[in-house]
């Protein structure tokens, strides 16, 4: 691990954000109450099934340096001949208890049991849709290394992984893995998994710099001047995966609006986005296709390269396609195909950005 001093800062036993103080009062509960009681949307959840495409156990022997999607925030990567996995979520629901709280909109296209073996898996925070205690359990007798902020590791320990293997960094701080640099990098956001846990272990994103390419995990976070530290010190990076949901103008500190992740991923220099946070759970106000939808649009509109790979396709690391609006012909359904084609990308934008992503 790299000796280099971290900078997260805490008060009191508690991490605290390096721009922006959060922490929600009693007046901010009760606005974030009422606007879910008052709440209208057209579509929470999908009205179809969400495509998948399975991945195989020979797409699996394939050599290329790749990523797949797998769910939320969840990303199988193929990197320097090493394979990592981002914030592993494959419970039916992303909640301490399986019979309450945010349900899966879609399966996995693969099975845990049918993973290779992981020779890294990457912690962003502790969060429920971010850390699955099952699927950590899961995963243990087939990942060699686990690496997470400063604290996560007490939860892995609790779930019977060996200290041995886990490798917490401050912020700035790096880990080897073969030729692949992983380093922790400041985000602003919050922890906790219970009632008197608040922000008592780190959250970060990571920067993923390999031979073959350099890939940015957001992790979760709302938009702060980090973004163009990090694009300073580690970038430019060929991909990022970038947080782009669950947002709210009430919570806009902790999670970025979509014209934010924009903006973040211009931060970090990164030439190709992928966004992320997305598509698997219902974890705010916004119609569930409405962060795809904007982020397309948005990224049209400023000429940004970006890619939205249906769960489960193969994405290449290196020359990185597209991918296609999986999710128009749901959300023409919820809303109806005129008010659609006021908000959607032109036809010709599609065509257009396919040729951008692969120039």
């Amino acid at each position: 691990m790299s000796q280099q001093a971290g900078e997260a800062s805490k008060i009191k036993g508690r991490f605290r954000n390096s721009h922006k103080v959060y922490g929600a009062g009693l007046g901010d509960l009760v606005g974030i109450i009422k606007a879910y009681l008052g709440a209208k949307r057209a579509a929470p959840s999908p009205k179809s099934a969400v495509p998948l495409e399975p991945i195989t156990q020979a797409e699996l022997a394939r050599p290329q340096a790749r990523l797949y999607r797998l769910g939320h925030s969840t990303v199988l990567m193929y990197l320097d001949g090493k394979w990592l996995l981002t914030d592993p979520v494959f419970s039916e629901r992303a909640s301490p208890f399986q019979w309450a709280g945010p349900k899966r909109f879609h399966p996995s296209p693969i099975a845990i049991e049918a993973l290779p073996d992981i020779d890294g898996v990457i912690l962003s925070h502790d969060h429920y849709d971010h850390l699955d205690s099952a699927a950590i359990k899961a995963l243990a007798g087939r990942v060699k290394h686990f690496y997470m902020p400063l604290g996560v590791g007490k939860r892995l320990i609790r779930l019977g992984i060996d200290k041995a293997r886990i490798t917490e960094l401050d912020w700035w701080q790096s880990a080897q893995l073969g030729t692949i640099e992983l380093t922790a990098t400041p985000a602003q956001h919050f922890s906790g998994r219970g009632l008197f846990d608040r922000d008592s272990t780190l959250w970060a994103g990571w920067a993923i710099r390999g031979k073959q390419a350099r890939v940015f995990f957001s992790g979760d976070s709302g938009y702060f001047p980090g973004f163009a530290e990090i694009g300073e010190r580690l970038g430019p990076f060929d991909v990022t995966l970038m947080e782009t949901g669950a947002y709210n103008e009430l919570w806009r500190d902790i999670h970025m609006m979509p014209e934010e992740s924009l903006q973040a991923h211009l931060d970090v220099k990164g030439q190709v986005m992928v966004p992320i946070h997305n598509g698997t759970f219902d974890l705010a106000l916004h119609d569930w296709f409405e962060p795809l939808e904007q982020i397309r649009a948005l990224a049209w509109d400023r000429s940004v390269k970006i890619a939205t790979p249906i769960f489960g396709e193969a994405l290449s690391l290196t020359l990185p396609g597209s991918g296609s609006d999986w999710w128009a012909q749901d959300s023409a359904i919820a809303v109806g195909a005129d008010a659609r084609e006021k908000a959607r990308v032109p036809a010709a934008a599609g065509s257009n950005l396919a040729g951008i992503a692969e120039s």
